[in-house]
């Protein structure tokens, strides 16, 4: 078990950690073209944060967190989303002083106890982003709109806009009376979890995902037709910004999404196949039930890197490869070593990828390694072209070979002028 990772966890490494870091970079280069900053909060939280942020009746709470009693005698959990932490670190840091709104995003790691399947860990990471302090419609466009241009961006053809609106309060309690009286009609049929919802939040029951509840549920009334003219208002200025936008979507009124906190607007982004790439919405009275004194409107997204590269993967998208190294210096002998190896640093300064011989190979099996790590050009470097100050550089494409002053490689390996030569390979 020593040499054996844990269940739902992953190494990073190679060719898969190219992929990752290559998605994360592209999801911060275009928050930053959305005015947002990067927050990042702790691995873990007071227990009571989540239980009053994300929910005690939501399957995260009850079944999912990562929870344990320190040294101090203090229930912690290991963060299972990065809302609550941000909020929290909003609050507890006086952000709201700041001129509105806020616009927080964050490359996370995240854990949730849930059996491990496809673009879905145990240990996983998330790119989110948290719109603090405006209640129009337009913040939900503004992170929609960023969701889609990071779809394109990233090549993903598959993934379709859903949307609804679970209401406020003030409607959600017609809506639950409704739902509650519909469900009892058929409570014998019900999972017994389901069960165990309706009495405590009947909308839950909207998101199982056993098939028996989900026919039950199908002809259950839905939170679109109980929206005072608030939330409705805002839903439809919704749809027209969207529309005017040119951003296709469906109302989908299935969504109520998992966590407790959402009101008004919800959204994910859905595959043909039903599989959700990005989950988001508004949640406007989260702030207020993590400190009673504040009352601040939010709205934000989460999407998880892992199910960003199995849809990549399962749509055959190409990302760009690896980089490989600009030069490969080989070393002949050993007093040119340190010699060598000071060029090799000297090369680094340009920003150049450079690499070098640390096992005392002979140049034939240094070539051949340069040839594997992909070396675009490579120079042997031994006393005589240090001697001169001259070296034969072989591009590895071509196999052309080139004269070149020592001091001048870097010029050579960024496209400046230099000298054929016609010389027998090292």
């Amino acid at each position: 078990m020593i040499t054996q990772a844990p269940r739902g966890v992953e190494d990073w490494y190679g060719e898969r950690m190219h992929r990752r870091a290559y998605v994360e970079r592209i999801a911060r280069e275009l928050a930053r073209t959305y005015g947002m900053t990067e927050i990042i909060t702790p691995m873990f939280e007071h227990t009571v944060l989540f239980q009053r942020g994300v929910g005690e009746t939501t399957d995260v709470v009850q079944k999912e967190m990562y929870t344990f009693t320190d040294k101090g005698d203090r229930s912690i959990t290991l963060k299972p989303e990065g809302t609550a932490g941000v909020m929290r670190a909003y609050l507890e840091h006086n952000l709201y002083a700041n001129p509105a709104p806020a616009k927080l995003y964050y490359v996370t790691q995240a854990f949730r106890y849930e059996k491990p399947q496809s673009g879905r860990l145990r240990q996983h990471h998330q790119f989110g982003v948290e719109f603090v302090g405006a209640k129009s419609p337009l913040a939900e466009v503004e992170l929609i709109s960023l969701v889609t241009a990071f779809i394109r961006k990233l090549g993903l053809k598959d993934a379709k806009l859903h949307i609804n609106s679970i209401g406020c309060p003030n409607c959600k309690k017609a809506y639950n009376d409704a739902l509650l009286s519909y469900l009892r009609k058929h409570e014998d049929k019900l999972c017994d979890t389901c069960r165990e919802r309706m009495q405590k939040n009947p909308l839950r029951v909207i998101d199982c995902k056993n098939p028996d509840c989900k026919e039950i549920v199908k002809d259950a009334p839905r939170t679109v037709e109980y929206l005072d003219q608030e939330c409705r208002e805002h839903f439809e200025e919704l749809k027209s910004l969207l529309t005017e936008l040119s951003i296709p979507f469906e109302v989908d009124t299935g969504i109520v999404r998992g966590l407790d906190y959402y009101t008004k607007t919800v959204f994910e982004f859905v595959n043909s196949e039903g599989f959700t790439l990005c989950g988001g919405g508004r949640y406007d009275g989260l702030i207020h039930e993590i400190d009673e004194k504040q009352d601040i409107p939010s709205v934000g997204f989460g999407m998880g890197i892992e199910r960003i590269l199995y849809f990549l993967e399962k749509e055959g998208v190409e990302l760009p490869p690896m980089d490989t190294p600009d030069l490969y210096v080989g070393i002949l002998g050993r007093d040119a070593r340190a010699r060598a190896y000071g060029l090799v640093n000297e090369i680094r300064k340009s920003g150049l990828i450079v690499e070098t011989d640390f096992l005392d190979r002979s140049v034939k099996a240094q070539m051949k390694y340069a040839n594997k790590i992909g070396a675009k050009k490579v120079v042997i470097i031994g006393g005589n072209e240090l001697e001169k100050g001259l070296a034969s550089v072989k591009d590895m494409s071509t196999g052309e070979q080139t004269e070149a002053e020592l001091s001048k490689l870097p010029e050579l390996l960024t496209g400046g002028a230099t000298k054929n030569v016609s010389i027998e390979n090292p």
